[in-house]
């Protein structure tokens, strides 16, 4: 007959005055961690006791129960409670409920047991207790308060709800991680949701900022400069909508709407034109995102000049200046730091750059005929270039008309003969007594031999030399309709209007500021350039003159023209001056390289950046993000486009020293491994991208997502 099995018997539960109780010496939990027993006192005094304590009854030395219990497992339980009773919410009689052990196992194994077999509660789960409690009328506040976490970690356990159930429950399957369920709560499109995963569960990236990179491909940064100026107030009232990401810093978001982003930018641009144009008089005001680089060629610029300082503003000024040189040079003598006299000094310094800041006042009669370029600048703020003057505004004036004839003509005919008809073989009447004009030829060959004379003497003064040449560029850079000078010197400057983004480099901003600069100091008049340019001191001269000479210079290599002794010379014009594009910071990114030109010439670039392990980890990615990631392992690299490339081989990278520093294979490949996400460790499928390699340009026209 079978042996009957032993039935379990549970331990009782009974209810001990609190007074009775007493924490073990076993209890296993040293180190604070989790709810505090502050937090959890407040609990107990909301809901009660959830969990009984475990404890054995002390015995004293014959074996019999003194009264008193021993508490192995709930000493925070018992902490809070003893807190309460403290506070005089708890009445030292008061009883607990407690599960009284029969003491067949070690009180510290009893301790170590009931935390170790403890399981934390899932995250699902705790969002779908959160949501169940929101449906009940709880707010989220309301919530954090209760359970003692942070209203954000609420926000975020209730963001789960935008994710698709099909995710939810693959995540609840530990098919998914936290991290990839999180990336994917950004945007309540559960269609959207489930194709990302149905394309990213084919391939080895399924890295979190990978998700988020395809959910939000056609939205557009909330820092974004079109963002920024607009507003995302003014963005999301005309119907917008905004994705935010609760579990990651995202920078305000991404707005899903381009098309009406756009709209709003160029109303607003307008707007803001229009309100520019008639509060300040001006006959024309262009607005756009962006101008192409060079839109100012053949317009007459002219400047503005600011207004003087009244009497009152001057000896503000010069008390101001004063004091911040007092404090200044006390500060620099003491020993110790004193924030109170950096914030005065800072305050000070603010006054004085208002001061200096004065608006620039613009002569009416150049605005009445002068315009503005109103566009978007990097940090999403207004940027508004005055004062152009375009050809057909120029004031119509009669001796424009006669200059190529003659200065003077029909003003000074008693003073001096001029020119007349008369052709190469006109002779002179000596019958007539009447003053007639000089005969052409004679004209020209008088002029000539001064010419010659003249050319003889400007050699022999290379100061003056100097100062002619630099005369005329300076007419033809700055003053679009001049005097001429008497040089046959031809300036001629390309505008490259063409190349997007050229103007937005710190090379054409560079540019830029000195134009400006130069253009305040020079005289308005091109009459009285020859007198400013003759009292100029030597340093500045050979600075303006090598402004004026750099505007010419032109290395584009263009489809029709090759131009091949001209980029050779512009090679030696990049030698002599010690020219290093990279050092000029040229750095090789999708926007300006990567992404134009087909996965074979990516491909190429990395492997002679990086060598051929990081080339082939890259390998299997479509094209934009084998773009994307080959900028990111080229970082730094100095690796240069052909094209750019001075034919001593700069820029280019021997591919098998790439990575390494003539070390062992195996510590090349893990120097080169090391930086890599660790999707890109795995082994590389074949890609099915194959029409990425038709691909050998970005279309510049489109609605960009993302600038």
């Amino acid at each position: 007959m079978a042996q009957a099995m032993e039935k379990i018997t549970l331990s009782a539960a009974r209810d001990i005055p609190f007074n009775k109780l007493v924490l073990s010496q076993q209890n296993v939990r040293k180190i604070k961690a989790g709810v505090s027993i502050e937090d959890l006192a407040e609990d107990i005094a909301h809901r009660g006791l959830l969990t009984s304590l475990n404890v054995r009854p002390e015995l004293d030395d014959d074996g019999n129960e003194t009264g008193i219990y021993r508490i192995p497992a709930g000493g925070r339980r018992y902490r809070a409670l003893e807190r309460l009773v403290a506070q005089k919410r708890l009445a030292k009689t008061a009883g607990v409920p407690c599960i009284v052990s029969k003491g067949e196992t070690l009180e510290v194994e009893d301790s170590l047991a009931e935390n170790v077999q403890r399981v934390s509660l899932h995250p699902l789960d705790q969002f779908r207790a959160f949501q169940t409690l929101r449906e009940q009328g709880l707010g989220e506040e309301e919530i954090a308060a209760r359970f003692f976490v942070s209203v954000v970690t609420v926000r975020q356990r209730l963001r789960l709800a935008s994710v698709s159930p099909r995710l939810l429950d693959l995540y609840a399957e530990d098919e998914m991680t936290l991290e990839q369920i999180m990336a994917f709560s950004i945007t309540n499109d559960h269609v959207r949701q489930e194709q990302v995963w149905d394309t990213i569960s084919r391939s080895h990236s399924r890295e979190p900022y990978y998700i988020r990179r395809l959910l939000t491909e056609t939205a557009i940064r909330a820092s974004d400069r079109r963002a920024v100026y607009v507003g995302i107030e003014a963005y999301e009232a005309a119907g917008g909508v905004t994705m935010r990401d609760l579990f990651d810093q995202d920078q305000g978001g991404w707005l899903q709407d381009p098309a009406l982003l756009e709209q709003l930018v160029m109303e607003k641009l307008k707007a803001d034109a229009e309100g520019i144009r008639i509060s300040e008089g001006w006959l024309w005001v262009e607005a756009a995102f962006d101008f192409p680089y060079g839109h100012t060629s053949g317009l007459r610029r002219f400047y503005g000049e600011q207004a003087e300082m009244t009497e009152d503003e001057l000896a503000h000024y010069d008390a101001t200046r004063a004091e911040y040189d007092k404090l200044d040079a006390e500060y620099a003598a003491a020993n110790e730091y004193s924030e109170a006299t950096e914030q005065k000094l800072e305050e000070l310094g603010s006054e004085l750059d208002r001061l200096n800041d004065r608006p620039y006042v613009f002569d009416p009669q150049e605005i009445a005929r002068g315009g503005v370029f109103i566009s978007l600048g990097a940090s999403g703020e207004l940027k508004i270039e005055r004062g152009f003057v375009r050809p057909e505004d120029e004031p119509k004036d009669e001796t424009d008309l006669t200059d190529d004839i003659g200065d003077d003509h029909g003003a000074h005919d008693s003073a001096r003969p001029v020119t007349g008809a008369g052709g190469e073989g006109t002779q002179p009447d000596d019958e007539d007594e009447t003053i007639k004009p000089l005969p052409d030829r004679l004209v020209l060959d008088l002029t000539a031999a001064r010419t010659i004379a003249l050319r003889n003497a400007l050699a022999n003064n290379p100061v003056i030399a100097f100062v002619a040449v630099l005369h005329a560029f300076v007419l033809k850079t700055f003053y679009v309709y001049g005097s001429d000078s008497c040089l046959e010197v031809t300036l001629q400057s390309a505008r490259f209007s063409q190349t997007p983004g050229l103007g937005d480099t710190v090379w054409a901003k560079e540019i830029d500021q000195r134009q400006e600069g130069w253009g305040q100091d020079l005289p308005k008049d091109p009459n009285d350039l020859w007198d400013f340019l003759i009292k100029l001191d030597e340093v500045s001269r050979q600075a303006l003159f090598a402004h004026c000479a750099s505007l010419s210079v032109n290395a584009v290599i263009e489809p029709w023209n090759k131009r091949t002794r001209a980029i050779a010379h512009a090679e030696q014009l990049a030698s002599s001056i010690g020219f290093d594009i990279v050092e000029a910071g040229w750095t090789t990114t999708a926007d300006n390289y990567l992404g134009r030109v087909t996965k074979a010439h990516i491909l190429q670039a990395v492997r002679e950046a990086k060598g051929d392990q990081a080339a082939e980890l890259i390998g299997h990615l479509k094209k934009t993000d084998m773009a994307r990631e080959a900028e990111r392992l080229m970082t730094g690299s100095g690796w240069l486009p052909e094209p750019l490339r001075m034919t001593n081989g700069e820029g280019i990278i021997d591919s098998d020293a790439a990575g390494d520093d003539a070390v062992e294979p195996e510590q090349a490949e893990t120097t080169e491994i090391e930086d890599l996400p660790a999707f890109l460790l795995e082994e590389p499928e074949a890609s099915s991208d194959g029409a990425d390699d038709t691909e050998s340009e970005i279309n510049d026209e489109h609605l960009a997502a993302a600038e």
